[in-house]
């Protein structure tokens, strides 16, 4: 079928499909990340939404065999200590549960695409998607779970206090707080502690990670 023929949502799946090909081609040659992304997206004229996705998603077969390797299945956590990388976790939940696009990325994390970290508001999805974290965290039987909130979102501190009551009701032992430097604290932590996050730069530096957002997919799937 021509595609000017094609739906559009057919016509962008096809669209970024292509540019994530081109994209990965360069990516085994040696380029940096970056200058693929806008050199192929120029190229095909990608729509700034779209080249947000593939930054997102697209990585290299080497990038991509190292961050699996450290990725611990869902039913791993039992007697661990977990850092969740807390607006990273919360809003790709938020994501799923408003059934916005999120896409498992080459790495296989699940990743949202919806590019409000900054605009970030608290709402009641918020609330839903801290439920659903901290139902996880408690059937999985963690030792301990801290969630680390970025200072600088607004009305990080009402949600850290939210969190903290919640993991005080379902007996979820550790703590909620906000940090400067959310970032570093998680890259530099123990490599015993298990951490959640979907950040490649994040994934990248430590030892462990999980994929709260992906494991909940998995079972709203029922997978």
């Amino acid at each position: 079928m021509p595609e000017k023929n094609l739906p559009e949502e057919n016509r962008t799946h096809r669209r970024i499909d292509e540019a994530a090909t081109d994209i990965r081609y360069l990516l085994e040659r040696g380029y940096r990340k970056d200058s693929a992304i806008r050199f192929v997206c120029d190229h095909h004229r990608i729509p700034q939404t779209e080249r947000y996705i593939l930054a997102r998603t697209v990585c290299s077969s080497a990038t991509a065999s190292e961050r699996k390797k450290k990725k611990l299945r869902c039913e791993q956590l039992k007697g661990r200590t977990v850092l969740v990388d807390g607006y990273n976790v919360l809003i790709t939940l938020e994501s799923l549960l408003r059934e916005e696009r999120t896409f498992v990325a080459d790495d296989s994390f699940l990743r949202d695409v919806r590019g409000v970290f900054r605009n970030h508001s608290n709402d009641i999805f918020t609330s839903r998607a801290v439920e659903k974290m901290l139902s996880f965290l408690a059937v999985a039987e963690v030792e301990q779970a801290d969630i680390l909130l970025d200072t600088q979102m607004k009305h990080s501190g009402e949600l850290a206090s939210f969190i903290r009551s919640r993991m005080k009701e379902l007996s979820i032992k550790g703590n909620a707080g906000t940090s400067k430097h959310v970032d570093h604290d998680l890259k530099t932590c123990d490599g015993k502690k298990v951490v959640a996050t979907a950040d490649g730069i994040i994934i990248d530096a430590v030892r462990n990670v999980i994929d709260i957002p992906g494991c909940i997919a998995m079972k709203m799937d029922g997978r």
